[in-house]
């Protein structure tokens, strides 16, 4: 086998910003790996035969652990009968019936392959059945949605004013204001009062419980202004709580888009919300071929399944809380500038504050893979992270700090 550092230089090559995902370019090599050759309950191994317990977790999709075997037994059952077919395959109607009794605001839902295009699709119907142009968005919401000026073209990193590739006129349409900023939320209606067809948010996650508040105002601020509310559980669906953050936070939505953890793994996106709207897909099309191949939907059949019978959520939130608690402690101990915002949830996000160590970010990012470690500006935890995982990263982490 080619290693790391062979397999960097083929990326590099053959593939823009040397991979087909941004965000899992490798930027800190040679510690971090340039590749993942193969993954077990919550740890990986790269082209050199490293381990690392893994925080990242694909980004997120992985939220039972990798090759979790119920899932991949559904997914081998389903092989054997076929992947796609010319019509609904079975499990298209009984996802879609199992998804819509766990998630609040799902009377129907549809399937896509990306959060961003269930996110597109939702701005679609809500266009549609109001009749107006005008989006606000909070947040990322994946990349076909990074349209506006301002707008996040990945997390955490804001599009340059004039966006490349995209006609001034589209943009013109779509207006970004950060998480609970209420101020630019209501010039936003009195500069396009009688014109905003929705707002989509997805949480800042590094200020999670704003949302208590936040969430609860957005619905009054949408019915005012005549504006269906979207949220983005892309991220939060399936961690948070198995209906995200209008669960958690007990404010329902409109129409919602959730993606990564309802499959752990396999490419899945679901949109939904009430009839009412849903029901505009009618005229307003959105047709993909792979919506609904059965791989995916089998996939994601078994993980509710699994999140209906199993403590999965309360692991997620136990094992967070361990972890980063811990973290935040050993931190304050050594003295080191970073730090998971508290109250601490499952979708942790590290906060870095100034410091005389030079270049800190990068060098504690750095030793952490030396140390077998893979985070993710913080991290996910899955279903698989036990009690002995968590210990061991912690071992870990303070033989990091210990370096400075």
């Amino acid at each position: 086998m080619l290693s790391n550092r062979d397999y960097y230089q083929m990326l590099d090559e053959f593939i823009p910003w040397g991979s087909s995902t941004c965000s899992k370019h490798a930027n800190l090599p040679p510690e971090e790996p340039a590749v993942i050759v193969r993954g077990k309950g919550c740890r990986v191994w790269d082209a050199d035969g490293r381990e690392f317990i893994d925080y990242r977790n694909a980004l997120g999709p992985i939220s039972l652990g990798y090759c979790y075997k119920e899932v991949d037994d559904a997914i081998r059952r389903q092989l054997d009968d076929g992947i796609l077919f010319g019509h609904p395959h079975i499990l298209e109607a009984e996802t879609a019936q199992l998804f819509c009794r766990l998630i609040p605001c799902a009377e129907k839902a549809r399937f896509l392959k990306t959060g961003g295009e269930a996110a597109a699709a939702a701005i679609k119907i809500a266009r549609a059945f109001t009749g107006k142009d005008h989006i606000i968005q909070i947040g990322y919401n994946g990349w076909l949605n990074s349209l506006g000026s301002g707008a996040l073209a990945l997390p955490g990193r804001p599009a340059p004013r004039q966006l490349p590739g995209v006609p001034q006129a589209i943009s013109d349409l779509h207006h970004t204001a950060a998480w609970n900023d209420r101020t630019a939320l209501e010039h936003y209606a009195n500069d396009y009062s009688g014109k905003i067809a929705a707002v989509i948010v997805a949480a800042d996650y590094r200020a999670m419980e704003l949302g208590r508040d936040f969430y609860p105002w957005l619905r009054s601020f949408c019915d005012r202004i005549g504006a269906l509310l979207i949220f983005d559980e892309i991220v939060t669906g399936f961690r948070m709580a198995i209906g995200g953050v209008q669960e958690y936070f007990g404010v329902t939505p409109d129409l919602a888009v959730f993606a990564k953890a309802i499959a752990n793994g396999m490419p899945l996106s679901v949109y939904c919300g009430k009839s009412e709207y849903m029901d505009v897909l009618q005229t307003a099309v959105v047709s993909s071929t792979y919506a609904g191949d059965a791989l995916s939907l089998a996939a994601a059949k078994t993980v509710m399944e699994i999140y209906s019978r199993e403590p999965v959520i309360e692991h997620l939130w136990s094992m967070a809380r361990m972890l980063w608690g811990n973290f935040n402690t050993l931190a304050k101990k050594y003295n080191m500038p970073v730090s998971v915002p508290e109250p601490i949830n499952p979708i942790a996000r590290f906060v870095y504050s100034d410091s005389s160590i030079e270049d800190f970010p990068n060098r504690f990012r750095r030793a952490c893979y030396n140390a077998g470690i893979s985070f993710y500006e913080g991290g996910y935890v899955n279903y698989s992270h036990k009690l002995a995982d968590v210990e061991e990263t912690l071992e870990k982490v303070e033989s990091v700090f210990k370096t400075f």
